[in-house]
């Protein structure tokens, strides 16, 4: 009889770890919507260090916001660091393939966070792998090159798409820096049509300016954000040539099975540009970009 008692014991420690193991499991590949969140204490804020989105210091325009979120949704706050080739992958719980603008969804990951937020540019892939809240900053992609560059910035005519026609001439046999899997693609702008000898960088994205003063190559490619951050920090070092993309927005991203969540963020974010804390936190870390998208900041989106 005892040892009957002792082997029922052993087998329902068994199944109670067995239980245990799945419920890990499951909870490993299933992102929180809100309730669950709330339900849990607190907010993951996945994030990787990017111009003055996330500085790597403990803060910046974007982990301001999570945090601003996460007290109005009444939830403790905590950041989470992950990098360019695993952000999506952290948020959806599945490690994914880039092709162009498509994604191929592969293995089951483990969720690490509960939304993305890092100067985040909404392009058509990241669309098909997540759900992205109201824009929070607006962007372009700009060519940059040293100030010494025999390169003109263009004239503009009036009309972005001839704009960008102007700038994507001057790059027939020039050496251009991009940055793969992010915002910088060369696919994305199909930079390899225009001549230019595309480098694919290795560094991060805010190494790509420092990179060309360096002489690493005679231009690159990059987004407004971190344009006008270089721009502040290496004064009469770099200059602006021309765009490169039509303007483009940034915004937090959640997963596609966190509807309440995203919604939760969309109207925390329209009581903040309401009552001024928005653009205090914009302020703080992009004084000038209202200069370049007055419309933006005005609601002209």
């Amino acid at each position: 009889m005892e040892f009957k008692t002792g082997r029922c014991i052993k087998t329902l420690a068994c199944l109670l770890a067995v239980l245990a193991l799945a419920t890990i499991t499951v909870s490993a590949v299933i992102a929180a919507d809100l309730d669950e969140v709330r339900q849990r204490g607190v907010l993951r804020h996945l994030g990787i260090p990017y111009a003055n989105f996330v500085t790597g210091t403990g803060d910046g325009m974007d982990v301001e916001l999570s945090r601003m979120f996460a007290s109005y949704i009444g939830v403790r706050y905590e950041y989470v660091a992950t990098d360019w080739g695993t952000v999506v992958q952290d948020l959806v719980g599945k490690k994914v393939k880039v092709k162009g603008s498509d994604v191929d969804f592969l293995d089951d990951a483990p969720v690490k966070g509960d939304m993305i937020a890092n100067g985040f540019t909404v392009l058509p892939w990241r669309e098909k792998a997540v759900n992205f809240s109201d824009p929070t900053f607006p962007s372009q992609i700009w060519l940059i090159a040293r100030a010494d560059s025999k390169v003109r910035p263009i004239k503009p005519t009036g009309t972005i798409e001839k704009d960008i026609e102007k700038t994507r001439d001057l790059l027939k046999g020039k050496t251009v820096m991009a940055l793969e899997k992010t915002c910088l693609d060369p696919s994305l702008y199909n930079l390899a049509a225009t001549g230019a000898n595309v480098i694919s960088f290795k560094g991060k994205l805010n190494e790509l300016a420092p990179a060309v003063i360096n002489n690493e190559a005679e231009m690159t490619i990059l987004d407004v954000p971190d344009a006008l951050i270089a721009l502040g920090k290496w004064p009469g070092k770099i200059k602006i040539i021309g765009p490169i993309s039509n303007k483009q927005v940034m915004g937090a991203a959640f997963p596609k099975d966190a509807p309440k969540l995203r919604e939760a963020f969309n109207k925390f974010l329209k009581k903040a540009q309401k009552d001024g804390s928005y653009m205090k936190v914009v302020n703080a870390y992009y004084p000038s970009a209202k200069r370049y998208f007055p419309a933006f900041f005005k609601g002209k989106k």
